[in-house]
C-alpha cells in the first residue's frame, strides 16, 4: 500500500484521476479499511458527493463491506444521482437482505431500468419469496421493461409448474436471447428436469448449437431425479465420447446414478475415475461414494473411503452417519454425531433429522431429548424434516402429546409430517384423533398419499372402528386418486376379520386385483375359529406363500383336533416333519430404564438383572398384599 502511496505523490491531491486510482486499488486489495480511509479523505476534499466516485464507494461497500449502513450514507451523500446510483443502492441493500428498505428505495426510484428490476427479482429469490419474485416480473411486464437473458435465467429456476415453465421458455424465443445464449439454454434444460418433463429438456438440449460441461451436467441430473438412471449414465458415456470431460459435480451425479440403481459394477469403475483424477478430494464427491457403497451393503468400504477423508465437512459426516442409520447402527451414529461436533464440524438439519431417526427406539430417551434441545439451540425445529422426525421418535417412545406440542406448533407442515402424526396417533389408540386430524388435513386441502391411508385405515383397524375404515377405503381411488396397495388391502381384510365379518372379508380378498399377502392371510387365519373350510383354503394359500412358516400348519393341526380329525391332523404334523419345518418360539420381553441405563427382562431367561434382589423384593411385596387382603380379595373375585 505505502509505494503506492509513494507512487501518487506527483499526483495532484484534489485531481479525480487520483481519487479514481485510490478506490481501484481498494477494489484490487478489498481492503474495507483502506477505503474509509479514502472515502473519508473525499469528504474532507468535497469530492464525495461527486457522481462516478459515490456510486464507487457504494460498489465497493456492497461487495466487501459490512454493513449495509455506510452504503446508504455514500448514496445520500451524492448530489446528482443517477440511474446507476439507484441501481447500485438497491443492489447493496438486497445483498444484505434489507429487502424492506430496498423495496422504499425502489418505489422512490424515478427511472428504472432492466438491472433495477433484476436486482428486485434476485433479492426476492435469494430471500426465499419466490411469489413476491414473480409478481415483480409481472410488473416488469406490464411496464414494458423487455426482460434480459438474465431475468429470464432467474425465473427458471423459480418456476413450480409446466405451464409457466413453457411460457418463459415461449417467452426467450420470442424475445431472442435464446439462441446461442449457453446459459439460457442450461437454465431450461434444469427447469424442465425439475419439472419432470424429460422430453422438452432433452429437446432443448438437442437443439442448442454450443454446449458445455454444465449443460451434459445439467441433462444427466434431469435423467437421474426422474429416475432414469440408466439413460443418465449413457448420457454420461456420451460425454466422454464427445470429447468433454467431466467435473466434480458430473461425477458425484453418476455416483448417485449408480447407488439408486445399485449398481456396484458400474460404482466401482466411476469411483476408480475419481481415483485417477484426483476428485475423491471434493467431499461432495466423496460423500456419494460413501453413499454409493453403503446402498450396495458394503459398509465396510464405506468405512474405508470416510477414514481416508482428513478434512470432514457436513456433506461426508451426514453420509457417514446415514450409512450406520441405513445399516441399524443407531449408537455409531450417534458417536459420529457426537464425534463430528468435538471437530466443530456444523450440524445441518439434515444431520439433525439423521440423528433422530436413527436413535430412535433407543433405551434411554434421553440421546433424543438431548438432539432434540441442540435442535431448538440452533433453530431447526421450524424445518419440517427435523420436526417431522421429532413427531415420530416422540410417538414411538409412547409421548404422544410431546409429538402434538411440536406438530402444532409447526408453522408449515409438509405431507410427511401430517403422515407422521396421524400414525403416531393410530400406533398410541388415538384412532379418533387421528381421523380428526385426517379430515383436518383434506379440508386445508393437502393432498393425501398411500402412507397417509395406511396411518388412517390402522387406526381404524387398531379401534375397530369398522364403518370408518370402509367409507375411507372406499374413498381412496375415487375422490383422492389413490391406488390402493397391498398394506391398504392388509388393513381392511384385517379389520374386518377382527370384527368378525369373514365374508366380507373374504369378498374385499376377491376384488383384489392379485392374491393378497401373508398378512392378509394370517389376519383371515386368525379370525375363522368355525369354518373349518376357509381355514384350509386359508391354510393353503399362505403355505405357498410362506413355504416355511409353521403358523399355517399349527392353526390347521389344531382345527382338526377340535373337530377329533385325528389322522387329518397326524398328516399335518408329519408334512412338517418332511419339509424340516421347526416351531419357532418367541420370546416375549420388558424393559425398563433406571439411572440411564436400560433393564431388558425376557420370558425365556432364569435369571435377570439382579434376580436375588427382584425376586427378594417380590416377595415382600406379595407378603404386604397377603397382610391387606388384596390377594385373598382378587381370589374371591375369580371365584
Amino acid at each position: 500500500m505505502y509505494p503506492f502511496y509513494n507512487g501518487a505523490k506527483g499526483l495532484c491531491r484534489t485531481s479525480l484521476s487520483y481519487y479514481i486510482n485510490l478506490i481501484d486499488r481498494c477494489f484490487s486489495l478489498k481492503s474495507l479499511n483502506f477505503a474509509k480511509t479514502v472515502h473519508v479523505q473525499l469528504i474532507k476534499v468535497g469530492l464525495n458527493g461527486y457522481t462516478f466516485l459515490g456510486n464507487r464507494c457504494m460498489d465497493f461497500y456492497s461487495r466487501f463491506g459490512d454493513d449495509w449502513g455506510a452504503v446508504v450514507v455514500a448514496f445520500e451523500e451524492i448530489r446528482v444521482k443517477n440511474t446507476i446510483s439507484w441501481n447500485v443502492c438497491l443492489k447493496g441493500l438486497v445483498r444484505f437482505g434489507e429487502m424492506e428498505g430496498a423495496c422504499g428505495l425502489f418505489d422512490q426510484m424515478p427511472q428504472r431500468d432492466v438491472v433495477t428490476w433484476n436486482t428486485m427479482i434476485s433479492g426476492y429469490t435469494w430471500c426465499g419469496r419466490q411469489d413476491d419474485a414473480l409478481n415483480v416480473f409481472l410488473d416488469m411486464q406490464n411496464c414494458g421493461v423487455r426482460p434480459s437473458g438474465y431475468t429470464l435465467s432467474i425465473l427458471a429456476s423459480l418456476v413450480a409448474c409446466a405451464g409457466h415453465g413453457k411460457q418463459i421458455h415461449g417467452n426467450m424465443i420470442r424475445n431472442g436471447v435464446l439462441g446461442l445464449n449457453v446459459v439460457l439454454g442450461n437454465a431450461l434444460i434444469g427447469m424442465y428436469g425439475k419439472l419432470g418433463l424429460i422430453d422438452y429438456a432433452f429437446g432443448v438440449f438437442m437443439s442448442m448449437e454450443e454446449l458445455d460441461v454444465i449443460s451434459w451436467n445439467s441433462m444427466i441430473w434431469s435423467f437421474h431425479v426422474i429416475g432414469l438412471g440408466e439413460l443418465a449414465l449413457d448420457q454420461f458415456f456420451l460425454m466422454r465420447s464427445s470429447g468433454y470431460s467431466p467435473d466434480q459435480f458430473t461425477i458425484s451425479s453418476i455416483i448417485a446414478v449408480c447407488a439408486d440403481l445399485q449398481d456396484l459394477e458400474k460404482g466401482k469403475q466411476i469411483f476408480a475415475f475419481c481415483i485417477k483424477k484426483g476428485f475423491l478430494s471434493n467431499t461432495i464427491v466423496s460423500s456419494a461414494a460413501i453413499d454409493l457403497f453403503s446402498q450396495c451393503n458394503r459398509l465396510k468400504d464405506s468405512i474405508c473411503i470416510f477414514l481416508g477423508i482428513s478434512c470432514w465437512d457436513s456433506a461426508v459426516c451426514n453420509s457417514m452417519m446415514a450409512c450406520f442409520a441405513r445399516h441399524g447402527l443407531p449408537d455409531d451414529t450417534l458417536y459420529l454425531f457426537v464425534h463430528s461436533l468435538r471437530k466443530d464440524v456444523h450440524p445441518t438439519e439434515f444431520t439433525i433429522s439423521t440423528v433422530i431417526s436413527s436413535i430412535t427406539g433407543l433405551i434411554p430417551l434421553m440421546p433424543g431429548t438431548q438432539v432434540h434441545s441442540l435442535a431448538v439451540k440452533l433453530g431447526f425445529v421450524s424445518d419440517a424434516i427435523v420436526a417431522g422426525s421429532l413427531v415420530e421418535m416422540y410417538a414411538k417412545y409412547g409421548m404422544i402429546e410431546s409429538s402434538l406440542s411440536i406438530f402444532v406448533d409447526m408453522d408449515k407442515k409438509d405431507l410427511v409430517c401430517w403422515n407422521s402424526m396421524i400414525y403416531g396417533l393410530a400406533k398410541n389408540g388415538r384412532a379418533i384423533e387421528a381421523l380428526h386430524l385426517f379430515n383436518k388435513m383434506l379440508s386445508l386441502g393437502e393432498p393425501p398419499d398411500h402412507v397417509t391411508f395406511t396411518g388412517v385405515l390402522s387406526a381404524c383397524k387398531y379401534s375397530g372402528l369398522v364403518y370408518e375404515g370402509i367409507s375411507i377405503f372406499s374413498t381412496m381411488e375415487k375422490e383422492n386418486g389413490v391406488l390402493p396397495r397391498d398394506e391398504h388391502y392388509e388393513c381392511i381384510i384385517d379389520l374386518l376379520s377382527r370384527a368378525g365379518l369373514l365374508k366380507e372379508a373374504m369378498d374385499v380378498v376377491g376384488k383384489m386385483p392379485h392374491e393378497p399377502t401373508a398378512s392378509g392371510w394370517r389376519s383371515i387365519l386368525f379370525a375363522c375359529k368355525n369354518d373349518l373350510e376357509l381355514i384350509e383354503n386359508a391354510s393353503d394359500m399362505l403355505m405357498e406363500i410362506e413355504p416355511h412358516s409353521s403358523l399355517p400348519y399349527l392353526v390347521l393341526a389344531r382345527a382338526y383336533e377340535a373337530r377329533g380329525r385325528w389322522e387329518s391332523m397326524v398328516w399335518v404334523k408329519k408334512s412338517m416333519e418332511e419339509r424340516g419345518i421347526t416351531i419357532g418360539t418367541v420370546a416375549g420381553c420388558s424393559w425398563i430404564v433406571v439411572n440411564s441405563r436400560g433393564f431388558v427382562f425376557r420370558s425365556d431367561e432364569l435369571v435377570h438383572y439382579g434376580g436375588d434382589y427382584i425376586y427378594l423384593i417380590l416377595r415382600l411385596l406379595t407378603s404386604e398384599m397377603e397382610d391387606q387382603q388384596y390377594i385373598n380379595e382378587q381370589f374371591q373375585v375369580e371365584e
